[in-house]
């Protein structure tokens, strides 16, 4: 029996190629911003604290607003000013996890939707491309990108107000850092040297990244984004000594872990 629904099913085919609409896989790049507070003051102080309110400190990445860890949430928020307050540091919300219904309601409304606790780990749905029509030759593919190196180094002294940031790769650092510098890294940060500015390693969330330096002096040290500053100083046991920095769990959180650091 002759299928009369297959030729609508080529037609179709065909026509998708001139769509006005395309979908295609994409592997996006986003910060996963864990907040306990939606009070606007809160996060400006800890954004000031931790980023001086650097209007391009996170360089326009995006971020999931995962309040899954935060305690006592008013009943409503203003998401507008929120989202204004991490812009302006660069940071672009896209969407909430763990809030309550109503919240997650007004936030959705705002532009915020809710997206599942899945949605950090998932792997991007792959398409298989369609085969070219017969009469036309196959595309040649795209060339490769070569890899980010996997580790940068730094060999001079950066200065107050100066920053360096080791985008995608580790970063070691054989000259001293002043302070009011601040030296940033997507993976771990090596310092042989003192270390009397910020440190901030795992800048894009990799909780297994570790800071070390011979000499412990910072004024803020920082892992995915979890940070201690030292305002009274350093501890008397580890200052100008070697030193590690690293997250460990405590429970269902993690928590900063700043250590003496044996070398003998």
């Amino acid at each position: 029996m002759w299928n009369n629904r297959a030729p609508v099913r080529n037609t179709a085919a065909r026509m998708a190629k001139d769509s006005p609409i395309q979908f295609k896989g994409t592997s996006l790049k986003i910060i996963q911003t864990q907040l306990r507070t939606t009070d606007p003051a809160a996060l400006h102080d800890a954004l000031a604290e931790l980023t001086g309110n650097s209007p391009d400190f996170f360089e326009n990445e995006l971020a999931i607003l995962d309040f899954s860890h935060a305690e006592d949430l008013p009943d409503s928020v203003d998401w507008t000013q929120i989202r204004d307050l991490l812009r302006r540091s660069g940071l672009s919300a896209v969407a909430t996890r763990g809030l309550p219904e109503a919240l997650a309601s007004t936030a959705e409304a705002a532009g915020l939707p809710t997206v599942g606790d899945d949605a950090l780990s998932r792997a991007p749905r792959q398409r298989t491309p369609e085969p070219p029509p017969p009469t036309e030759a196959a595309p040649l593919p795209p060339p490769v990108p070569e890899p980010a190196p996997r580790t940068v180094i730094l060999d001079k002294p950066l200065r107050s107000g100066q920053r360096f940031y080791a985008r995608g790769s580790d970063l070691i650092v054989t000259a001293m850092i002043s302070a009011g510098a601040e030296v940033i890294a997507d993976g771990n940060i090596h310092v042989y040297a003192p270390l009397r500015g910020r440190a901030l390693a795992g800048a894009s969330g990799d909780k297994a990244a570790r800071i070390f330096t011979t000499s412990m002096e910072a004024e803020l040290v920082s892992v995915a984004g979890i940070y201690r500053t030292f305002e009274a100083g350093v501890p008397g046991d580890l200052e100008r000594q070697p030193t590690t920095v690293s997250l460990m769990e405590d429970g269902s959180e993690f928590r900063l872990n700043v250590a003496a650091l044996a070398l003998r």
